[in-house]
């Protein structure tokens, strides 16, 4: 593709764009009355216009049915989560039995790590970025002391750069990384990670935070064994909202994993026989835990339902264009730590500023993006609902702000 840097090109670019047309299914903020330039879906996804349809249909079965709703509403409270598989499988490329929307992250990464972190004294290591999300840090490192291992010399860390398969060795049981470095942008080659985990005899998870709805994965044919994400970020399903989690269908029924077990997790057709034992419903559904929450579900329903009308290969597609516009319009004014490789990274350019003082004139000129410390500026321009237009805006917005 080659860019010019001129309005007429992001209206022609705009004009041409086969997924223009998403952009009015959500509400966009507004800034002193008029559209801001929102490129924070990194943090928070924007709301999708069916949301108050959906949770206005829930609140009307609980008001009308009451208990019934779980089994006479439009959409059974019993089976809800299920009406959101399909849609949640295409989005990380896995088939549905190895895909369930339940709890939230953190939870959902300890529930993983409780089954395929299973430490001997000569294997007990595990792998994560030098980097990681804090609360990756958290949960890894209290999982390693609640086997009785020191984190001191149980946690390895990748740093920035550096060939995976120097860390691996017969000493490492688990590599969790994160799909998209949450800081840096950087998007991860997680088939070529799986590949050297299992070579070296390690089980594979991941923490899709930032990768699903952003990247183009493929879960199932990469034989990954475990991962999990939020859905509030590119996922667009609310603040605090439920999450999803994938277990590749090898395990579907192995029950010699240890889990946590729970009553939503157990097989459907006994579940309210209410007996005292166990039994696992086969695939990831298995590893629920409770009855979920049908009002932090249905917001994640409306934006599912989006994702799987305009797919994610054509997402994809229009994100790497729109991310490359960026990077090409802001050559040569400003440091921009992700890489220029389109492969490695998602739509998110994470940008060194001079000082805090550019995000607040950013702030102030109508865009919307975050500030991460101690000088990064987080800008990602999302394919469903951000525009070349909203690309070059900021640019010079950007440009201004940075005399």
């Amino acid at each position: 593709m080659k860019y010019e840097n001129t309005i007429e090109f992001a209206a022609k670019m705009d004009a041409a764009d086969p997924l223009k047309g998403y952009r009015k299914k959500f509400h966009i903020p507004q800034v002193k009355g008029v559209d801001s330039i929102y490129f924070c879906g990194n943090s928070l996804g924007l709301q999708p216009v069916t949301v108050v349809d959906a949770l206005e249909q829930e609140l009307e079965d609980w008001k009308n049915l009451g208990v019934e709703g779980h089994f006479k509403g439009k959409n059974p409270w019993k089976d809800y989560h299920e009406f959101l598989t399909k849609q949640m499988a295409h989005v990380v490329g896995a088939k549905p039995v190895e895909v369930v929307v339940m709890n939230n992250l953190t939870v959902n990464l300890h529930l993983m790590m409780v089954s395929f972190y299973r430490p001997t004294k000569t294997r007990h290591k595990i792998l994560i970025e030098a980097s990681a999300f804090p609360s990756d840090q958290y949960a890894v490192k209290s999982q390693i002391l609640f086997h009785g291992f020191d984190p001191a010399t149980s946690l390895v860390e990748l740093k920035t750069g550096d060939d995976i398969e120097d860390y691996l060795d017969e000493s490492v049981a688990l590599v969790l990384l994160g799909g998209v470095n949450y800081y840096t942008g950087q998007l991860f080659d997680l088939e070529k990670i799986t590949k050297l985990g299992h070579k070296h005899g390690c089980i594979v998870g991941f923490d899709l935070a930032h990768a699903a709805g952003n990247a183009l994965l493929k879960l199932h044919d990469w034989n990954v064994d475990f991962a999990c994400w939020c859905s509030y970020k590119y996922l667009n399903g609310g603040p605090g909202c439920v999450a999803g989690c994938f277990v590749h269908e090898r395990f579907a029924n192995d029950n010699s994993l240890p889990r946590f077990a729970g009553w939503w997790g157990h097989d459907k057709t006994s579940r309210f026989k209410m007996g005292p034992d166990f039994k696992a419903i086969p695939g990831a559904e298995g590893w629920q835990l409770s009855n979920p929450s049908i009002f932090g579900m249905a917001p994640l329903k409306a934006s599912l339902d989006i994702f799987y009308e305009a797919k994610m290969e054509n997402l994809r597609a229009k994100s790497v264009l729109l991310t490359g516009y960026l990077e090409f319009l802001l050559k040569g004014c400003c440091e921009i730590m992700t890489p220029k490789n389109a492969e490695e990274r998602g739509c998110q350019l994470s940008i060194r500023a001079k000082s805090k003082k550019v995000h607040e004139a950013l702030t102030e000129a109508g865009v919307i993006c975050d500030w991460r410390e101690p000088d990064c500026i987080r800008v990602a321009p999302v394919p469903l609902y951000n525009t070349f237009m909203d690309v070059y805006l900021f640019a010079k917005i950007f440009a201004e702000a940075s005399k």
